[in-house]
C-alpha cells in the first residue's frame, strides 16, 4: 500500500470519527468532557500528523513480513487465550479480531459472536467515540494510551482499559491489544482471578426467564381474549399494558399501511411518552423497514444510533433513553403488514433473547387476530 492509500485511509476515519463526535453531543453533561477530550485529541491529530503528512507524502517502508516460527505462534495464541485477564484484539475501527476466555465470561458474549463486530457495541454511547478514538490513535503508533468506559449492560460500574499496539506476522497494519479491567473487583462477571469470590452456584436465570414467559404469554391471552370484539385500540392498549415495565421498558405500537400513525407508547415517565408519540412513525428507520419488509428485528446492544430516529431536540432516540436491546415486531392485520410493535430495554436490564423474540412474534399474531374483525380505522 502506497503512502497516498495509507494518508487516504486515516482521512476516511478521521471524518467517520468526527460524525461520531458530533452525534455524541446528546450526551448528559456529566459525560461531555470525556466528548470534549476526544474532540480535542482529534484537533492535534490533524495538526500534529495529518497536515505534516500531506505536505510530506514521501514513500514509506512496507512492514516486514518474515514468517514466524510455527510453534511460537501457537504458544503466544495459548498465552492469549489462558490470560487470567479478559483481553481483546481489535483493529484500527475497533472491530473485534479476537476474544480470550476471560473476557468472554468478563462481558457475556461469546468470542463467535464478537469477532468482526466492533467491540463498542458493548459498551455506552458516552464512551464509544472517545474508545474509537484512542483505538484509531494507538494503531496509528502514537504510543500506548488508556481510559476509562463502561459496559452498556453494567453502566455504573467503571472498567479499566489499557491499548497496545501490536504487529502479528503477516498483517498490514498493527492490531490493538486491548485489556479490560474492572473498577469494582466484586463486579458481576469479573474473571476468577480478578474476583475473590465464593463458588459459583447453578445458574437458574434461564429457567426463570423461561418461566416469567410463559406467565406473560398466559396473561396476553386472556387480556386480548377479554378485549371487546371488533375494537382495536382496546386491543392495541390491553396488549402495551400487559408488556410495559415487566416485559419492557418501552413500549411503541405503530399503525397504517399507506401512512402510519403512532397509537400508543408506554414510557419510564409520562414526559417521555408523550415526547416520542408527537414523532412520525416515518422518521423511525426500524419501524419503516419491519413493514415493509414483514419480518422482526432484534438488537442488542443497537450500534447505530439513529435506527428509531430522533427526538424533537435532534438527539438520537435509543441513546436518550440508554437502549441496550430492541424487538421491533410486525403486525400482520388480514395477511397484510399493518403496523409495527417495538420494545425497548434499558440500562442494566437483560438483553431480549431468541426466545422472547419469537413469543413476541407469537404475540404480534394474537394481536392480529384479535383486530381482524374490527373496521379498518387505519388504511
Amino acid at each position: 500500500m502506497t503512502q497516498t492509500d495509507e494518508f487516504g485511509e486515516e482521512l476516511v476515519d478521521f471524518v467517520r470519527r468526527v460524525a461520531e463526535l458530533k452525534a455524541a453531543r446528546s450526551v448528559s453533561g456529566g459525560d461531555l468532557p470525556t466528548v470534549l477530550d476526544a474532540a480535542i485529541f482529534e484537533l492535534d491529530h490533524v495538526a500534529d500528523q495529518l497536515w505534516p503528512w500531506y505536505e510530506r507524502l514521501s514513500a514509506g517502508g512496507r512492514p516486514r513480513t518474515g514468517s514466524a516460527d510455527r510453534q511460537e505462534q501457537h504458544l503466544l495464541r495459548a498465552v492469549f487465550q489462558r490470560f487470567p485477564l479478559p483481553v481483546a484484539l481489535v483493529d484500527r475501527e475497533a472491530v473485534v479480531r479476537r476474544l480470550n476466555f476471560a473476557a468472554t465470561s468478563f462481558t457475556g458474549v461469546r468470542a463467535g459472536y464478537a469477532t468482526g463486530r466492533p467491540l463498542t457495541a458493548l459498551l455506552a454511547h458516552a464512551d464509544r467515540a472517545a474508545f474509537r478514538s484512542q483505538t484509531a490513535a494507538v494503531a496509528r503508533g502514537e504510543g500506548d494510551r488508556s481510559l476509562t468506559v463502561h459496559l452498556q449492560q453494567q453502566p455504573s460500574a467503571p472498567v479499566h482499559t489499557t491499548l497496545a499496539a501490536v504487529r502479528p506476522s503477516g498483517e498490514p497494519h498493527p492490531t490493538v491489544l486491548v485489556v479490560l479491567q474492572p473498577g469494582d473487583p466484586r463486579a458481576p462477571g469479573t474473571p476468577p482471578a480478578i474476583a475473590t469470590s465464593a463458588p459459583p452456584v447453578p445458574d437458574l436465570t434461564e429457567t426463570t426467564r423461561h418461566a416469567a414467559l410463559m406467565d406473560l404469554l398466559d396473561e396476553m391471552t386472556t387480556a386480548l381474549l377479554t378485549v371487546p370484539r371488533g375494537d382495536r385500540d382496546a386491543v392495541v392498549r390491553r396488549a402495551a399494558q400487559v408488556l410495559h415495565g415487566r416485559f419492557a421498558d418501552w413500549v411503541i405500537v405503530d399503525m397504517g399501511s399507506a401512512r402510519m400513525s403512532r397509537t400508543t407508547v408506554l414510557a419510564p415517565s409520562a414526559e417521555e411518552a408523550a415526547a416520542l408519540a408527537e414523532r412520525d412513525p416515518a422518521l423511525s428507520p426500524l419501524v419503516t423497514e419491519a413493514t415493509r419488509t414483514g419480518s422482526p428485528s432484534l438488537q442488542v446492544r443497537p450500534e447505530d444510533p439513529d435506527a428509531f430516529g430522533r427526538t424533537a431536540q435532534g438527539a438520537p432516540v435509543l441513546v436518550q433513553a440508554n437502549v441496550t436491546s430492541l424487538l421491533c415486531v410486525p403486525l400482520r392485520v388480514g395477511g397484510a403488514v399493518q403496523g409495527a410493535l417495538t420494545l425497548f430495554r434499558c440500562g442494566a436490564r437483560l438483553s431480549f433473547s431468541m426466545a422472547e423474540a419469537k413469543a413476541m412474534d407469537t404475540v404480534s399474531r394474537h394481536m392480529a387476530l384479535a383486530m381482524t374483525n374490527a373496521r379498518d380505522q387505519y388504511t
